[in-house]
């Protein structure tokens, strides 16, 4: 008896020096470190804005408080963002980032330029859920859903790989809106700027960003939105059209409900794969507290960022759903985003 005793304290002893010592190995490793927070984005949009808030807070909940530093990554819609995080970056919880909610599907529908796997990132959170809205000026000439499906309306677009691109081409396939769109802007704020210009008259962007940038807008009337989509439709625009209230046929509604889950991930930031426990562990820990922290909380309302937490294990289990989709629907929806 005495030596199964001596046996447990021993043990006990042994697991508490190993927690302690993985606690001591990520606090040692970060100590006094920079961190790399990737954005997948140009300067200026909605994943910047959030990321950048991240970096200025997220450091203190990091044992070893390490600074973290923004870089812009954009293209592709952020693939290379993700498939340099995936890739190229250190393995050793040195690089995060944030990439694009509708990113890792892109695999998925057979996207050649996407070279990882979604599914072994390691998913650190995200700060909010999304609800998209495509969106048209007052002069476009096109004031409703209906008439979207009537006129052709010229939206501008950030790259493969990011709502801005892939809710369009889904509306006109399914849904038989005349959307064309217009290429080559690195983000979402360049593409407000050629609204304000006349060079194109909308864009499908999350509520937020519309919101944080054009809210004025939205108000006088001169941006129309026409549409919705996420997880349910949102409690500040009830009367603008849900999307899967517009599908006619049970294959429809499957269908766009495969795309617009994406907008449960929300503004999904991310690390490479095999980094080491302790780290993850570190990083998730750091990222949940940091959703909680009031000076964050006061930063993201000053730039009308609603702070709505999903975990990182939410967003690998919304990922392993999406990635059982049956795959007539997958394939479906793979040909209509390789169709331009």
């Amino acid at each position: 008896m005495k030596t199964f005793r001596m046996f447990g304290f021993v043990l006990a002893l042994g697991l508490l020096s190993s927690a302690a010592a993985n606690a001591q190995s990520a606090a040692n490793f970060y100590k006094d470190k920079q961190l790399t927070m990737v954005i997948g984005f140009g300067a200026g949009g909605g994943y910047d804005a959030w990321a950048r808030a991240l970096a200025r807070h997220m450091g203190k909940h990091i044992p070893g408080n390490p600074s973290l530093v923004p870089q812009n990554m954009p293209g592709a819609g952020s693939l290379v963002a993700a498939n340099h995080i995936y890739n190229v970056a250190p393995k050793d919880g040195s690089v995060i980032g944030i990439i694009a909610r509708d990113a890792p599907l892109a695999p998925l529908t057979g996207n050649a330029n996407a070279k990882f796997d979604a599914l072994k990132f390691i998913w650190l959170g995200s700060p909010t859920t999304e609800t998209n809205v495509c969106v048209t000026h007052k002069n476009s000439g096109v004031k409703t859903f209906a008439e979207a499906q009537q006129k052709e309306l010229i939206l501008g677009e950030t790259g493969p790989g990011t709502g801005t691109h892939t809710y369009p081409l889904v509306l006109n396939a399914i849904l038989g809106t005349k959307f064309k769109l217009v290429a080559g802007f690195p983000s979402s704020s360049q593409v407000f700027l050629a609204i304000e210009r006349g060079e194109v008259y909308g864009i499908c962007e999350s509520l937020d960003s519309v919101m944080r940038r054009k809210a004025d807008w939205v108000k006088n009337g001169t941006l129309i939105l026409l549409v919705q989509g996420g997880a349910e439709p949102h409690d500040s625009i009830k009367n603008v059209p849900f999307i899967l209230d517009l599908a006619k046929t049970d294959e429809q509604k499957q269908a766009l409900n495969f795309v617009y889950s994406g907008q449960g991930i929300g503004r999904p930031f991310v690390a490479p794969p095999g980094l080491p426990a302790d780290r993850v562990k570190a990083l998730r820990d750091a990222f949940d507290a940091t959703m909680k922290d009031p000076e964050f909380i006061a930063d993201t309302k000053k730039q009308k960022l609603d702070v709505e937490p999903v975990n990182g294990d939410k967003i690998g289990a919304i990922l392993k759903s999406l990635y059982a989709t049956p795959k007539p629907i997958v394939e479906k929806i793979g040909k209509i985003l390789e169709s331009k």
